[in-house]
């Protein structure tokens, strides 16, 4: 499967690349005198030096009006469509969080019941095969997952850290749950992992934390996550250009394409691809309608709502402090806590606060974010997929303004 391996948003530097460039070729629709300032949106996708070698597609809604954006893909020669589909990479946990805090509300599980409960006998239990000692893992409830505060081992998926061209090779290789869960919790080439940290402790962005939310869901509702995200979301939100690929490496048309440097720094398209059993796909259109009715309360009640927008405190409320040095390094609280179930929250200098996701597949480096309030709003994904390119943050600065230093 293709590497998921994640990386920080870095969107601290949003208000430093506004300078304009030059206006690339482009689909927009939006009023002219309103909303969005076209302009300094086609700017910020215009191609500069530095930018990586991709098209970009883009959707920016201010005030109910929308300008739909893209520039032209440099490798293929080719027009990006403003409707193109791309693969939604970590965008695919605010999905799996909304369904199980949609159990939650229906009462089928509960976010403070343990994985012990709900997975048994999936995380080591402090014995190993042969009968000597090995990691023990405290209780980890079903919000720790969600919250990232679990101190579970990062996720073993994928290639792991090998050249590009391994990753080009091997980028049709489907890994399920169950999968990940041996590669990670019970290697065979290595000693059995132990515990980042207690759990609930610390936060710590971690894949791992959603593979197994994905299992619990396909274990407590007797059906394949893909049954239950197109029942619940896809289907009642009339997102028919979204999909759970379960494998399939074919990419819809229109589709951006995502590109990664070859051995010999060739751009090559990866755009076909396996993955695992979150892997999606969707548009622009789509997302934003999610985004809207996700924090519009069109899909949790209100207690799982708050449960959606709450970032995980310590017992004095102080927010818990962050693992890493990659995230949550902006306005006040720098250092702490930044993501909740399923959401990054992302201060502006102003004092708002954006919600959303950045997520990365193989080739693609995308973002979905909002204002509580939508009246502002992003999507966008650009066909690369080293960290967020310039492009996206040039953008997320003309949409919200400057972020909190």
């Amino acid at each position: 499967m293709p590497s998921t391996k994640r990386t920080a948003p870095a969107l601290a530097l949003a208000g430093l690349l506004l300078a304009a460039g030059p206006t690339p070729a482009l689909a927009d629709a939006g009023a002219p005198h309103d909303g969005p300032d076209r302009a300094a949106l086609s700017a910020a996708i215009a191609a500069r030096p530095g930018d990586p070698t991709a098209g970009v597609v883009a959707r920016v809604t201010i005030d109910g009006h929308t300008w739909r954006g893209t520039a032209d893909d440099p490798v293929s020669g080719q027009p990006v469509a403003p409707d193109a589909a791309f693969r939604i990479g970590s965008i695919n946990k605010t999905f799996v969080a909304t369904v199980l805090l949609q159990l939650a509300a229906e009462q089928r599980i509960s976010l403070d019941g343990t994985v012990q409960q709900y997975l048994p006998g999936v995380l080591p239990d402090g014995v190993l095969p042969d009968g000597s000692p090995g990691p023990a893992y405290q209780p980890i409830t079903v919000r720790q997952l969600l919250d990232h505060t679990s101190g579970l081992p990062q996720a073993a998926e994928g290639p792991g850290q090998v050249p590009n061209d391994e990753m080009i090779a091997r980028r049709f290789d489907v890994e399920t749950f169950d999968q990940v869960v041996q590669k990670t919790l019970r290697p065979t080439t290595r000693s059995w992992p132990e515990p980042a940290f207690a759990p609930g402790t610390e936060q710590q962005y971690n894949n791992f934390n959603y593979r197994l939310a994905g299992l619990l869901i396909e274990r407590v509702t007797g059906h394949p996550l893909r049954q239950e995200v197109t029942t619940r979301i896809l289907a009642p939100l009339h997102l028919r250009h979204t999909e759970l690929t379960d494998g399939a490496p074919e990419m819809p048309e229109p589709h951006l394409n995502g590109y990664l440097l070859n051995g010999l720094h060739v751009p090559t398209d990866v755009s076909e691809q396996g993955g695992n059993s979150e892997s999606m796909v969707s548009t622009p259109a789509d997302l934003d309608r999610f985004l809207r009715a996700l924090l519009g309360g069109g899909l949790l009640p209100p207690q799982q709502m708050h449960d959606l927008l709450t970032l995980p405190r310590d017992a004095s409320g102080r927010l818990l402090p962050y693992d890493g040095s990659g995230d949550c390094q902006l306005g006040p609280d720098k250092g702490r806590a930044c993501y909740s179930a399923g959401l990054l929250a992302l201060p502006l200098q102003d004092g708002t606060v954006l919600w959303g996701k950045t997520g990365h597949d193989l080739g693609y480096s995308d973002g979905i974010f909002a204002t509580a309030d939508l009246r502002k709003r992003l999507v966008y994904s650009v066909g690369f997929s080293n960290g967020t390119p310039a492009p996206a943050l040039r953008l997320a600065a003309v949409t919200f303004g400057p972020f909190a230093p």
